[in-house]
């Protein structure tokens, strides 16, 4: 089985802790006292302090981020108006935040004339409760800016006593009258007053004992109450969900508050809307009316443009006279050619003899030209057929020669008349396709001219056309105005007051208790830089430590061999110790062990006396030297009737030191060997050759030499004597030697001035754990233990 030990870290971790509670444990009356009085002032602090009560409501706001409806702007969206006034829930609830809104909610609640209840220590205010009601009239602008205070005590059914106690107010009501009866004007410098009863008459009767204050309020003060107390918070990131909340010592004054604050809220925001609405209507009946008078403007314009240029459709007409002229040019190119043709029949015919055959389909069948070619091609074909049997001078083919020449007259003359008909139809023809071809070259001009009283005329028409549509839209919205915001959750108090809380109250009362004396305790300990316990020197310095020697009840009293205190037995642990540091000195030799201190009164000679009794009662032969010879209070405890000592011995001449030894009573060998006469040269005495020829014949007579010297931070005397020194004693007294003198002796152990030096800690005082963990010396020796303190019975078993 594996024992389980703990560390040596470990253990001193839990004496370190331990002795930081016990520095604070012992002070416990303290902490005690600190957490009664810190939460009897939280009672009275609750007993007397007005409870706060959180009032909130949830609303819905619109907002377009959100899915929320377009405001009546919208209308004239695709026109780029209207698109950054649209609803924004970070605007929304900065409005309902706003001083404004809040004003106007104070000034309709009339929330700035309050009613209080005098009472012992603080006044209770009321609200529906309240027995009177108070109406002010015909106010005057002041009626919002000055305070005004006045005191209600009822005196009869129907009358009550009112006093002016407005602060600096001289004048009185009604030339100093105070009686009044309910519903009756009362003048104010600020306004009439009515007060009437507000419950019934036995609820009235309760408030007969004390008076009821009367106080206005200057409407900033309110307001700006109002407006630091007023919470808005939304419910997420992705909703315009917003709760409002307010504080308020009156639950129905804070629900009343903010149902209306919610209602004013929806009000002003309709009206906003309708307002814009209304603008909005007018505006557009504005420009209806002159975009109807331009319209008629243009339309007689268009009109007077198409009579006077007998137009109907420019561009059907252009594509006619366009048409037109293609045709005539068509047909002349057509008379072109027969003119052509004709001119090319005559030449022909001019040139052709009787056997010719004339060419037929060559001209249009135009006149009578074509049928007598026809005759004519006949009469040549018969007469080509005749000359095939008979001669020129054939009486047949002269007769038709002769008809031939005929017909060919008439052909002739025939074509001639073609010839200047189609001449006359070409100039015809040539008039008609050039009064065309005018008419084609206006219309360019008469199509700019058009189209830009076309182009207003549309504008001006489109325009109209889009007013009279936003004019039914913004009729709609002004007659569908909605709420801005919709109530979800009505206003409603919680019952349990958000302040003050009892709890945290209590609970920060009892820390503040402890934490008091804690502090003050701690800032004492800064302060404090006295040497406290051997962690103060263990820890910091490098130098074996003897032990700790508890405050003696029996100061002036040598330890005796019945003596069971816990200083007794922690001077024999520092003997034990001692010997641990002494096991290098030879046989035979006397070990010389010597005591010091820092500063005077830090109980060298105490220890000195005391230790050298321990060594003494341990059947040693011991003998205890006084060796601060520049203030010796060594007989001060031993208490020899002779003051001869060691300075007398060294002054004297052929002396014997057996002289100036003493033997101290009840004590076996126990000498004692004191300074002696305070000498001039105390240096110079110590320094001498015989004192180091007195330590050598001593070291032979003795077990023990104990020498109490000098303070090493006053005089060198230590110095100069510390070379007989086998060890050195360095006393520190607890709550005595400051801290920043423990430099002294880690330098003289540094510097190896005062030989195998060892620290020993007096004066500790054990009921406050400054000793070593804190616990009393005596166990097991016959004496009862040092009872402990309750603390440590509770938290140290």
């Amino acid at each position: 089985m594996k024992d389980h030990f703990m560390s040596e870290e470990y253990q001193e971790d839990d004496i370190h802790l331990r002795a930081i509670l016990e520095k604070y444990l012992i002070h416990w009356y303290w902490f005690v006292l600190g957490a009664l009085l810190c939460l009897s002032v939280a009672y009275v602090y609750l007993r007397y302090t007005i409870p706060q009560y959180q009032a909130s409501t949830t609303i819905l706001v619109k907002d377009d981020k959100k899915g929320g409806m377009l405001s009546e702007l919208s209308a004239f969206a695709d026109m780029g108006l209207g698109g950054g006034m649209k609803s924004n829930l970070d605007n929304e609830v900065e409005i309902l935040k706003s001083r404004t809104l809040i004003e106007r909610t104070v000034r309709e609640l009339k929330l700035n004339v309050s009613l209080t209840r005098k009472g012992n220590v603080v006044d209770a205010e009321l609200y529906q409760e309240a027995p009177i009601r108070v109406y002010f009239l015909n106010t005057k602008p002041s009626f919002y800016t000055e305070l005004m205070q006045f005191e209600f005590v009822k005196l009869t059914a129907n009358s009550f006593e009112l006093t002016n106690k407005t602060e600096g107010e001289t004048s009185k009501l009604l030339s100093s009258k105070k009686e009044f009866r309910y519903g009756e004007v009362i003048p104010t410098k600020n306004g009439d007053l009515i007060i009437t009863k507000g419950i019934t008459e036995k609820a009235l009767n309760r408030y007969t004992e004390r008076s009821i204050n009367i106080i206005v309020t200057p409407l900033e003060n309110v307001v700006a109450s109002f407006q630091a107390r007023l919470n808005i918070n939304p419910i997420s990131k992705t909703s315009s969900v917003v709760e409002i909340s307010v504080v308020d010592p009156v639950i129905a004054k804070a629900e009343v508050f903010l149902d209306n604050l919610i209602r004013i809220y929806n009000e002003e925001a309709a009206a906003d809307k309708s307002y814009i609405s209304e603008n909005t209507s007018k505006f557009v009946a504005n420009r209806l009316l002159l975009i109807t008078q331009e319209l008629d403007g243009v339309e007689q314009d268009v009109q007077h443009f198409k009579t006077n240029n007998k137009l109907t459709d420019i561009e059907t007409e252009a594509k006619l006279f366009i048409e037109g002229s293609t045709e005539y040019n068509k047909k002349r190119v057509e008379i072109e050619i027969q003119l052509n043709m004709v001119a090319s029949m005559l030449d022909f015919i001019k040139k052709s003899t009787n056997s010719d055959l004339l060419p037929t389909n060559m001209i249009s069948a135009q006149g009578d030209a074509p049928k007598l070619m026809d005759s004519y091609n006949e009469l040549v074909l018969e007469r080509n057929r005749i000359l095939k049997s008979a001669t020129v001078a054939n009486p047949t083919v002269i007769k038709l020669d002769q008809q031939l020449a005929s017909l060919k007259s008439n052909i002739v003359e025939s074509l001639g008349r073609l010839q200047s008909n189609l001449n006359i139809q070409k100039r015809d023809l040539k008039g008609q396709e050039g009064l065309l071809d005018g008419k084609i070259g206006a219309i360019p001009v008469q199509e700019r001219q058009f189209r830009v009283i076309a182009r207003q005329q549309k504008v001006k028409e489109e325009l109209y056309l889009y007013l009279l549509q936003k004019r039914e839209e913004t009729a709609i919205s002004l007659a569908a105005t909605e709420p801005n915001a919709r109530v979800i959750d009505a206003a409603k108090a919680a019952k349990v007051p958000v302040s003050p809380k009892k709890r945290i109250i209590y609970l920060a009362a009892l820390l503040l208790g402890l934490l008091i004396p804690l502090g003050i305790l701690y800032v004492i300990e800064l302060l404090d830089t006295k040497v406290k316990n051997r962690l103060d020197i263990t820890d910091k310095f490098n130098i074996p430590f003897l032990g700790d020697v508890p405050r003696s009840d029996t100061p002036n009293e040598i330890i005796s061999t019945t003596s069971r205190t816990s200083a007794a037995e922690a001077l024999r642990i520092v003997r034990t110790n001692l010997d641990f540091m002494l096991n290098q000195v030879p046989d035979g030799s006397a070990k010389t062990i010597f005591m010091t201190s820092t500063i005077p009164g830090e109980g060298k000679t105490f220890i000195s006396v005391n230790l050298a009794g321990i060594f003494a009662l341990s059947g040693k032969k011991v003998l205890l030297i006084g060796m601060d010879i520049r203030s010796p209070k060594l007989n001060e405890y031993i208490g020899l009737p002779s003051l001869k000592g060691l300075t007398d011995y060294l002054s004297t001449k052929n002396a014997a030191i057996g002289d100036y030894i003493n033997r101290l009573n009840n004590f076996e060998a126990f000498d004692v060997l004191l300074a002696g006469s305070i000498p001039p040269n105390p240096t110079e005495m110590l320094m001498s050759k015989k004192l180091d020829a007195l330590f050598s014949q001593l070291k032979t007579e003795y077990d023990y030499i104990l020498v109490d010297t000098a303070p090493v931070s006053l005089v060198s005397d230590t110095l100069i004597v510390a070379k007989h020194a086998d060890t050195f004693v360095y006393v520190v007294r607890a709550n005595h030697l400051d801290k920043r003198m423990l430099v002294v002796p880690n330098g003289m152990h540094r510097e190896k001035k005062l030989p195998n030096m060892a620290f020993l800690l007096n004066d500790t005082d054990v009921t406050k754990g400054y000793g070593y963990g804190g616990y009393g010396y005596g166990y097991g020796y016959g004496n009862v233990v040092a009872k402990k303190p309750w603390y440590k019975r509770i938290f140290m078993k």
